[in-house]
């Protein structure tokens, strides 16, 4: 193909791409005169280029286009019919552009009826419309419009278009000489092989690097580690090359999604963040058409009608959010909607109708176990086939072109509150780093993106810090409180049979399942270069493919997603029952960590380690006073500093040890005089305190020692702390289920609420109460955030209203600001009372009364 035409059909699908999106956001804004500029200088210039190439055809019909956005430019309404022409001129440009990619020529056709269409809208509409308001008009906007005839035709006027363009875009022309210097064009195959001949090259490092490991006085050590260091800076400034911004994935969506709500009498708002995210384009190209497929199931299925929707309480208009952000090693995005949700009911039947469960097996599922049953081949809950969905033929491609990449794709929903799609993909899947490990005599790579940490673990019977024990013949490892549910490689890779129980544990995490992997050996860590499989082998599930290590053995990298699954789910939620109510039957009298202190007086002070971000010495010549506030530069912020009380003073040199706490982006100094210790006691608050700031007295490690309320100092720093979060507080009844989504907030209040005499149960966000809800155990009052992801407080209540032993527990829920508005939505999905979040005397009040109110009842 000439290199011209293979230049113009590259930056001709670009710019038709923008268009696209870029007369979507137009047709929501009509008054935005920068984005109708955008759109007629690229139409111009893509009309401009078919006529210096002969091609007539696109000339013609890009040269309609533009006179009919010629006629939005002097002031005629936008409207959707308008737009609608324009995007099916740009649909038949595409159409003509394959071809012409096939075919190397400009295929024949007639278009002469779309554009009489154009001329015709552009007759109507200007008849119409009143007469514009005379604006100043550049002479290169007057040249570049008198060619036009009033039939909407082109007379020959030799040069007008150059002179139209040498006046309007020579300072972009320039613009562009000065930036030509700076970048040039490469094609997709120059990069491809020149990633090939970088992991070839990452190879040969390591097995040079695995020649020096043996002879240690080597006189090779010096300059192979200056190649070690070129090599992975090489490797690096490839990576970037290949790197793309997952916003080039999204460019088609705006017209999607517009076309579905046309189609389908919905009206849908698509929001979209982090679009500037890069990742590789290998893997930019294999997710694009499950954003795509999953953006149009939410628009179809997740949305409801707009009647529906005020029936519902809900906005008239659906949205659809999409977000992007790199976390680690990995590409996080979200795709969400704010409709009815799954219905449960409904995939039960449909689970039982095609014979993927039977009642008493589906009886003992999770909810978000059967709501995965979407992901089964086939399966669909559609009332009638579409266009658009309902043959089944989709879900189950998407989860399998993730996995397929070394990603997941994880599924929450809420009844009538929508459904999320959380979807985790590697940034690249060329070169990764990995823990190379050994089981049975075999080394095998493990991606270390995927593993979070090892644990040397001892039997039963060792005396070994971490020990591996068995539940119904599960083995299980406690960690830190958590009882983690293990599988031996060994067994997994069908080598034989585990025959002791310790080891090396690789604890890893797929999505929201956390395992550990028992192995013999640890070896080191190794920048692996990833080799496909052989296609004899790509049926079996836990490898995802080879690679050749240093000393050139070839063995095989471990795919933790196929691993997960030979994990008995039985054996998984059979762990995670035991673990929740070993957690609750301990909530009242475990043991906490306990930072001890003391500041302005001998007396010790403690408050959770949890809490507590960092412990720092501050040089006091950094720290500055301002309008009678304490403050210090402290990680590229202002931070305040605040004092327990009048008798904790600021050293005037030297150090000043302070306490960090943070959340959300804000922080806190509280100032102390000296860190004592940090133990681990039970938090018994046997005397309440007498003055703000003080939770009461306990007996800490034989000393009676003040316990620091650390939410009363919050505010005294940020007046909005408790407003700037949406943060919540919970407290309970006699037994109290407190639901927050931040760590931080939930490890203030649960000493907060103890010292008021309840017992407390905590959760993290409104699934995981909802099944500590469901699991059987006495809950007698709820106290919830009501702004949380996926199931917000008002979600959650709605749900435990269809759990028959939750259906009269009271409900509590934390606000930032209450208002009437909230109060009704509260009430309307069962909350009996409401307490803004920074009201701490008012939510000990509205627990007690509630209490009270079980009390009575009962």
């Amino acid at each position: 193909m000439d290199e011209l035409l293979r230049d113009f059909l590259t930056e001709t699908g670009e710019s038709l791409d923008r268009v696209d999106a870029e007369l979507v956001r137009f047709e929501q804004d009509p008054n935005n005169v920068a984005i109708l500029t955008n759109i007629f200088r690229l139409v111009h210039t893509i009309k401009g280029t078919c006529g210096f190439l002969g091609l007539s055809r696109l000339e013609r019909l890009t040269h309609a286009a533009e006179s009919l956005m010629g006629k939005f430019r002097d002031g005629m309404p936008v409207t959707g019919e308008a737009v609608s022409l324009i995007l099916s001129t740009i649909d038949r440009i595409k159409g003509i552009l394959d071809e012409l990619e096939d075919k190397q020529e400009e295929p024949a056709g007639d278009d002469t009826d779309l554009i009489a269409q154009l001329a015709q809208m552009a007759r109507q509409e200007a008849a119409a419309s009143p007469p514009p308001v005379p604006e100043k008009i550049s002479p290169a906007e007057t040249a570049a419009d008198l060619p036009l005839d009033a039939g909407g035709g082109e007379t020959a006027v030799p040069g007008a278009d150059k002179a139209a363009d040498d006046a309007t875009e020579r300072p972009a022309a320039e613009a562009g000489d000065r930036l030509s210097s700076h970048s040039i064009r490469v094609s997709v195959d120059t990069l491809d092989r020149l990633m090939t001949t970088v992991s070839e090259l990452v190879l040969t490092r390591n097995q040079l690097l695995e020649i020096v490991r043996r002879h240690e006085d080597s006189d090779f050590k010096v300059p192979l580690q200056r190649l070690s260091n070129v090599t992975a800076e090489l490797q690096e400034g490839v990576m970037k090359t290949r790197m793309q911004p997952i916003g080039n994935a999204w460019q088609k969506l705006p017209r999607i999604v517009r076309d579905l709500c046309a189609e389908l009498g919905k009206d849908i708002e698509l929001q979209m963040h982090g679009a500037e995210t890069e990742l590789d384009r290998q893997v930019l190209e294999l997710v694009r058409d499950p954003l795509t497929h999953l953006v149009r199931n939410c628009a179809d299925h997740g949305i409801e009608s707009p009647p529906a929707r005020l029936a519902a309480g809900k906005s008239r208009s659906g949205t659809i959010r999409l977000s992007a952000c790199h976390q680690g090693g990995h590409i996080l995005i979200e795709i969400s909607d704010d409709g009815r949700g799954l219905d449960i009911a409904r995939i039960k039947a449909k689970a039982i109708e095609t014979g993927l469960a039977g009642e008493a097996e589906l009886a003992g599922k999770s909810d978000a176990d059967i709501y995965n049953f979407i992901f089964a081949p086939g399966f669909s809950t559609a009332a009638r086939v579409t266009s658009i969905s309902g043959r089944g033929v989709g879900m189950d491609v998407v989860r399998n072109n993730i996995e397929q990449i070394g990603g997941t794709v994880e599924l929450k929903s809420a009844a009538g509150a929508g459904t999320t799609f959380t979807i985790k993909i590697p940034l690249t899947l060329a070169i990764v780093s990995a823990l190379i490990v050994e089981t049975a005599g075999e080394r095998f790579a493990i991606p270390q993106v995927s593993v979070l940490e090892l644990v040397r673990a001892g039997g039963a019977g060792s005396a070994a810090e971490h020990r591996i024990e068995r539940i119904k013949d599960t083995p299980v490892l406690r960690l830190r409180n958590r009882l983690l549910p293990l599988l031996y490689l060994r067994e997994v890779f069908q080598l034989g049979d585990a025959d002791r129980d310790s080891g090396f544990v690789v604890v890893i995490q797929v999505g929201n399942q956390v395992f550990g992997a028992v192995v013999d050996g640890v070896l080191h860590t190794e920048e692996i270069v990833i080799k496909p499989m052989s296609s004899k082998l790509r049926h079996i599930t836990v490898f995802s493919g080879t690679t050749i290590l240093g000393d050139g053995s070839v063995i095989m990298i471990v795919d933790p997603n196929g691993v997960g699954q030979t994990l008995g789910r039985a054996a998984q939620a059979q762990v995670e029952s035991i673990e929740l109510k070993q957690s609750e039957e301990a909530a009242v009298d475990e043991k906490v960590a306990l930072l001890v202190f003391r500041a302005g007086s001998q007396r010790p002070k403690a408050v959770p380690l949890p809490l507590v971000t960092r412990l720092e010495e501050i040089d006091c010549r950094r720290i500055e006073l301002s309008d009678g506030r304490h403050l210090v530069q402290y990680r590229g912020q202002l931070m305040p500093l605040v004092r327990i009380d009048a008798d904790a003073a600021l050293r005037s040199e030297g150090a000043q040890p302070i306490l960090v706490f943070s959340d959300r982006g804000r922080s806190i100094g509280l100032v102390v005089d000296e860190i004592v210790d940090i133990v681990e006691d039970k938090l018994d608050i046997e005397v309440s305190g007498s003055r703000p700031g003080v939770l009461g007295y306990a007996v800490v490690k034989g000393a009676t020692t003040e316990i620091v309320d650390v939410g009363h100092f919050l505010p005294q720093a940020f007046e909005d702390w408790f407003r700037h979060r949406g943060a919540a507080k919970t407290d309970g009844a006699r037994r109290i289920l407190l639901v927050d989504d931040s760590p931080f907030f939930r490890d203030m209040l649960v000493p907060l609420i103890k010292a008021a005499g309840y017992q407390v149960v905590a959760a993290g966000s409104g699934a995981d109460a909802l099944a500590a809800i469901k699991s059987g155990n006495a809950i007698d009052l709820v106290v919830t955030d009501i702004e949380m992801p996926d199931m917000d407080g008002f979600a959650l209540a709605r749900a435990m209203r269809s759990v028959p032993a939750a259906a009269g527990v009271p409900i509590i829920g934390l606000a930032a600001m209450v208002s009437d508005d909230t109060i009704e939505r509260g009430r309307a999905a069962g909350f009996h009372d409401f307490v803004a979040k920074f009201d701490r005397p008012g939510l000990i009040a509205a627990i007690k009364e509630q209490s009270a109110e079980v009390t009575r009842a009962a």
